[in-house]
């Protein structure tokens, strides 16, 4: 408001100079003059308008203050909804309030919310933000092109005018990637209520992240099987090493090979800590170490330039372990059919002065694409 009234005062000096200059001229003003003291006017006039405006504004906020905080935004609203909820200062949370969804199994959370674990996930685990990740309900269908048997596929030949070209083609098959239910649960000490240092919101996020980061990786790196989510170490696209404990340059090399080079550009190394150490310790053929320091990535370190990232979910170099993933990730495919939902539990562990915040989601994963991805495996034991 202030700078508004200092700029109109301004103009309204300028206009005043103008009539004076013409005044002590004795003169009429020039076509030019006309035109800029008509803009000054209507710009005063405009001025004038919206301090008006400002005033009958603030009146307007001063009247129905205790109804509504226009400072405060939508995040910072619903983190409070939940943060009461929570500890209980509030019974209930509904849906249309507070930008707050419903679940099946009653579980409330505010979108917003539900985002920020979502995005923690995604940071602790690398494998999940590469790869190709759907939202669709029921199942989804990811079609694959592959040869009808070992010698049928689409034929490019030469030819000659009015001869027959013999027919010949591949298939399409398909990834069903459904959704199987998974569940996740932080316990939250009734004592933190009495400590205000203490953000409840981001505690909970927290806890519930970790949890389903170290799940989610651990099932798209190792999977469960046929009757649950797919990992990428059921990869067929494989090296093998010829040594049970020992990995050497030349297979690393051979291991980044496996890829055709079309899929190069993202592709990345995973690995045990300790296969890394291992690793770490190897030089080339001119002494140089293979893993370089790299201060321009989340982990610091590339090997035969490119990206690596440690798992504790990897198997460590052992007789039959699939103890190196290299590739591009975007070859998984993850189909998240139900997003994360929230239940607080508070009778259940009052035995244990906490409450329960449990998770649920549901997920697929599988791969779809072989030629993006190679696995080194160790020698079976003799």
């Amino acid at each position: 408001m202030k700078k508004l009234i200092e700029k109109r005062a301004a103009l309204k000096a300028q206009l005043q100079a103008m009539l004076d200059k013409v005044k002590t001229e004795e003169r009429a003003f020039s076509e030019d003059e006309t035109k800029e003291f008509d803009r000054i006017e209507n710009e005063i006039k405009s001025l004038d308008a919206t301090i008006k405006a400002e005033e009958r504004a603030k009146g307007i906020a001063d009247f129905h203050a205790p109804m509504a905080d226009n400072s405060v935004s939508k995040k910072e609203l619903e983190e409070r909804a939940f943060e009461d909820f929570i500890l209980g200062r509030t019974q209930e949370m509904r849906a249309g309030e507070q930008n707050v969804t419903m679940g099946n199994n009653g579980a409330v959370i505010p979108e917003t919310i539900a985002s920020r674990i979502i995005d923690a996930v995604v940071d602790l685990c690398p494998l999940l933000a590469g790869a190709d990740v759907y939202h669709v309900k029921g199942t989804l269908k990811i079609p694959k092109w592959t040869k009808a048997n070992s010698t049928h596929d689409i034929t490019v030949g030469y030819s000659t005018e009015f001869s027959t070209i013999t027919a010949d083609s591949g298939k399409f098959d398909s990834a069903d990637l459904g959704g199987f239910l998974v569940g996740a649960l932080t316990l939250v000490g009734r004592s933190v209520e009495n400590n205000a240092q203490v953000n409840i919101v981001d505690f909970v996020i927290r806890k519930m992240a970790e949890k389903i980061a170290e799940f989610i990786e651990g099932e798209l790196l190792k999977g469960t099987g046929n009757s649950a989510a797919q990992g990428v170490l059921n990869c067929s696209n494989t090296i093998t090493a010829a040594n049970a404990a020992k990995i050497t340059f030349d297979e690393l090399v051979q291991l980044q090979s496996a890829v055709k080079q079309v899929y190069q550009k993202n592709a990345c190394w995973t690995m045990n800590n300790d296969t890394f150490t291992q690793i770490k310790l190897l030089k080339d053929t001119n002494g140089r170490p293979l893993i370089e320091p790299d201060s321009s990535k989340a982990f610091p370190f590339t090997l035969l330039g490119k990206p690596v990232y440690l798992s504790d979910n990897m198997p460590k170099a052992a007789a039959g372990a699939k103890s190196v993933l290299y590739g591009d990730y975007s070859g998984l495919s993850v189909n998240f059919r139900e997003n994360i939902s929230i239940q607080i539990l508070r009778e259940k562990y009052a035995d244990q002065h906490a409450l329960g915040v449990i998770s649920w989601f549901e997920f697929d994963s599988r791969i779809t694409d072989e030629q993006k991805l190679a696995l080194l495996v160790q020698k079976a034991a003799s």
